[in-house]
């Protein structure tokens, strides 16, 4: 039953990609054009750090699938693109493999696949401390992800339906595990609330897995023979929302969830994540084109990556939270409800050329 819940959800991600990719919270985001802003490509960093971690690139393959045939083979496609283009990779859920060993290859794969990689075990929040370390050693995983799913598990026919224990687990598991722990939501985001809660039980970064992208309740809704639940299609808060809410928290963020091309990447930097993943659009490629389009579209959009950091001015990662954004339409409506200073962000150039003035002068 595990391994055609695993297909099933492969199957419905991919043909939600399929579809148009419309329009989302990301095309509230706008830079600010300067002509004259431009630096050379030659001068352009795609390096990134975070919580003492350090990437060759602020891209990365996020968690999808495993415990399948299928997803197995999946799984190793998608290492060896990771390994061909040096981003960082996330497992799917890998508990799955604690309560079946016999799937452990679909995960191991990974690692034999791209031995040196940055890879990412991904676990949910009821997991004992003790299958988490075993999940870490089985691929040697350099950080241990927790998916955070309430609305997905909700709506799946055979899901969780309690949650009280997940904040103290997680926890336990940050204080258990000798890797840092990144708590990520599954396409419904992290409000503001949720990050400072997690910065205080230990968790090294968040990624916020905002809507936009793969919608698990649409998924889950599809495989129901009981009651509807389509009605919560359009739950939770949107990547570029949960960025805005994030400010003043003091916790590295990571975005993911609705990211169609490198535009979305240089937009979700801008908005302060330290990097971007990427689910969807990838398992995509995948499928439709295999591993070797996948490579040249990783390697494309790392390029491109770079060219919007030239043209904008941005010879590194950080620099591009001070290019000047204007934030507009449904997003701008729920800064505002928040508290969420927008105008700010259209003049931060002009303040960060200001600091560095008054910096000389001293």
């Amino acid at each position: 039953m595990t391994a055609d819940r695993k297909n099933d959800h492969v199957r419905l991600a991919a043909a939600q990609q399929r579809g148009p990719s419309g329009h989302n919270e990301f095309d509230d985001v706008s830079f600010v054009h300067h002509a004259l802003a431009g630096i050379d490509r030659g001068d352009v960093s795609l390096v990134t750090r975070f919580a003492g971690i350090e990437w060759g690139a602020p891209l990365y393959i996020n968690a999808m699938t495993g415990g399948s045939a299928e997803s197995g083979e999946i799984n190793r496609g998608l290492a060896i693109a990771a390994r061909e283009t040096g981003v960082p990779i996330a497992t799917g859920s890998m508990s799955t493999y604690c309560a079946d060993e016999s799937v452990a290859e679909t995960f191991r794969v990974m690692r034999r696949e791209n031995p040196d990689g940055f890879i990412m075990a991904n676990i949910n929040a009821t997991t004992s401390v003790e299958n988490a370390r075993r999940v870490i050693d089985l691929i040697d995983a350099d950080v241990l992800q927790i998916h955070l799913n309430a609305i997905q598990e909700i709506v799946m026919p055979e899901g969780d339906r309690s949650f009280f224990s997940w904040r103290s687990q997680i926890e336990r598991i940050a204080a258990g595990v000798d890797v840092p722990v990144i708590v990520k939501e599954v396409g419904f985001g992290l409000s503001r609330e949720t990050l400072s809660i997690l910065r205080s039980i230990g968790v090294a970064a968040a990624d916020v897995g905002g809507c936009g992208g793969t919608n698990f309740a649409r998924i889950e809704n599809s495989r129901r023979t009981g009651p509807d639940y389509s009605f919560l299609g359009d739950w939770g808060q949107s990547t570029p929302a949960c960025l805005l809410d994030a400010q003043g928290v003091d916790l590295p963020v990571l975005a993911s969830g609705g990211v169609r091309h490198p535009l979305d990447v240089a937009r979700g930097l801008s908005l302060g994540a330290a990097a971007v993943g990427v689910s969807g659009r990838f398992l995509g490629t995948l499928l439709d084109g295999g591993v070797d389009e996948l490579i040249d579209q990783i390697t494309a959009w790392l390029d491109q990556l770079a060219a919007l950091m030239t043209v904008l001015g941005a010879p590194t990662v950080a620099a591009l939270t001070h290019c000047d954004v204007i934030v507009l339409g449904d997003l701008r409506l729920f800064c505002l409800d928040r508290g969420v200073d927008t105008r700010s962000l259209s003049a931060r150039s002009v303040m960060k050329t200001e600091e560095g003035c008054a910096e000389c002068t001293r």
